[in-house]
């Protein structure tokens, strides 16, 4: 549910792409989810979501894969969410490619692409807001306030409207997963919610929609991130102080030309809390711009 956009034509359209392997029922009312959903679950299926905003690509799939092997049908949301745009961020020229997006989802045999409109999402009045406190305040949310306020509100809202058995989300955007993962304890929700390992590309890069803003060059540079994180992953495994390593990786990201670190950090693998030693299950994080496009990365490190 994280992401900033470039221009792109918006393709809409409503109804059931059907096709050899069947077909993905597009619904954009709540009445019309909720009577499909309780057609698919009335022989006692169970139900697992994917939410996403869409511009799908092949790390989205896989989440969609591993969703269709814990379930007996797949529910994939494509929703642009205002609320978590900042001021500086163009909401406008996310890129909306719907079309495209759901041909992709019926060849992998999603039963529902959940596509409201923002006003069914929030409609008139609509007054509520979801802060989860602790992990979403470093990292990602110092350097986009309020970010993942809009991201815990809206999938708070998803589950609601879903209800999902399974809810599937890429360990890319990790501070994001560790997020809902305490919205979710913290609210009792009936939902378990995995983690998937993050798709990359043949060169190690993270695949991400954002990857589509790199020029040619950028794209070669790119790979940087992922190369330092391992190299001071392991570097920590092997006993090197955390700062020294942190360090390295910062060096190694502004002599790839990258033009702004906000951050390369150990964290508890769970609460994301700052570490300065390796004495549990943590976790290496970066976030950098390259060129106009802000990347994120991140690997387990093993005490």
């Amino acid at each position: 549910m994280t992401g900033q956009g470039v221009t792109a034509k918006n393709a809409m359209f409503t109804g059931t792409l059907i096709g050899a392997s069947g077909g993905v029922q597009i619904i954009r009312d709540l009445t019309s989810l909720h009577a499909t959903l309780d057609r698919l679950r009335s022989g006692g299926g169970s139900v697992a979501m994917v939410p996403t905003m869409g511009a799908l690509h092949d790390g989205h799939l896989t989440l969609v894969r591993e969703a269709k092997r814990r379930a007996d049908h797949v529910v994939v949301s494509i929703f642009v969410n205002p609320t978590q745009f900042g001021p500086n961020e163009d909401l406008s020229a996310y890129p909306r490619q719907e079309e495209a997006d759901a041909k992709l989802l019926r060849a992998a045999g999603v039963a529902i692409l959940w596509a409201p409109t923002v006003a069914e999402m929030y409609p008139a009045g609509f007054a509520t807001s979801i802060h989860v406190a602790g992990v979403s305040e470093g990292l990602c949310g110092a350097a986009r306030p309020g970010h993942f306020d809009g991201v815990a509100t809206v999938v708070a809202k998803l589950f609601g409207q879903v209800r999902p058995d399974f809810a599937l989300f890429g360990e890319k955007d990790y501070q994001q997963l560790a997020v809902i993962r305490r919205l979710v304890i913290d609210l009792n929700l009936r939902v378990d919610i995995v983690g998937v390992a993050t798709a990359r590309a043949a060169d190690g890069l993270a695949l991400s929609s954002r990857n589509a803003y790199l020029s040619a060059e950028e794209r070669t540079a790119a790979v940087a991130l992922p190369r330092a994180l391992e190299t001071a992953a392991r570097a920590i495994e092997s006993g090197e102080s955390v700062a020294a390593a942190l360090a390295g990786a910062r060096a190694a990201l502004t002599a790839a030309g990258f033009s702004r670190i906000d951050y390369v950090a150990l964290c508890d693998a769970q609460s994301l809390a700052p570490l300065d030693s390796l004495d549990r299950p943590a976790r290496l994080l970066a976030a950098a711009i390259l060129g106009k496009t802000r990347l994120i990365d991140n690997i387990a490190v093993n005490s």
